[in-house]
């Protein structure tokens, strides 16, 4: 790593052990409020969890559906927001500004699976696209798979679940 010195248009050799880096990079690096993030992340994760909620009603109330037969549909509108927005680039703007909010509900992983595909396309559509869109995806899906399959443990030992 070379720095341009202060005094005239010479680079010199630096050389940092990867702490020394650190410790450099640490006194370089914005302060952010765990307090303020803390507020983002509750106000636009709230918002999307607003807007699902509203998408719902309009599918219960203008397709007359049942509750439980309104979530798939609104999900799916809410997949395909997130992927718009992120192709377009202002998903990750908002992510920016909201930190965990935005990746917490459904539309995180929405944009983190389109991002992938948008990153990867130059590859080709199987090894590009679906080989590294999928990465992200095949860990998600096996972490819940394994997280039901141990809630579902709990429920069968504790008695919680099931019919009455």
């Amino acid at each position: 790593m070379a720095i341009k010195s202060a005094g005239g248009g010479k680079y010199r050799k630096m050389s940092m052990s990867p702490k020394e880096y650190q410790a450099f990079a640490k006194t370089r690096e914005p302060s952010r409020s765990i307090f303020g993030n803390c507020i983002r992340a509750f106000i636009i994760g709230g918002a999307i969890c607003v807007l699902g909620q509203a998408i719902q009603q309009l599918f219960i109330h203008l397709a007359h559906m049942k509750p439980e037969d309104a979530s798939n549909p609104t999900v799916a509108v809410l997949i395909i927001i997130s992927v718009i927005l992120t192709s377009i680039g202002v998903y990750d703007k908002i992510a920016q500004f909201a930190g965990a909010g935005s990746a917490v509900p459904v539309t995180g992983f929405a944009n983190s699976m389109c991002s992938a595909a948008l990153e990867h396309r130059s590859e080709g559509l199987v090894l590009g696209v679906g080989g590294n869109m999928f990465k992200l995806a095949g860990s998600v899906i096996v972490y819940g798979t394994v997280a039901a399959f141990f809630v579902g443990i709990a429920h069968l030992i504790f008695g919680t679940g099931g019919a009455h």
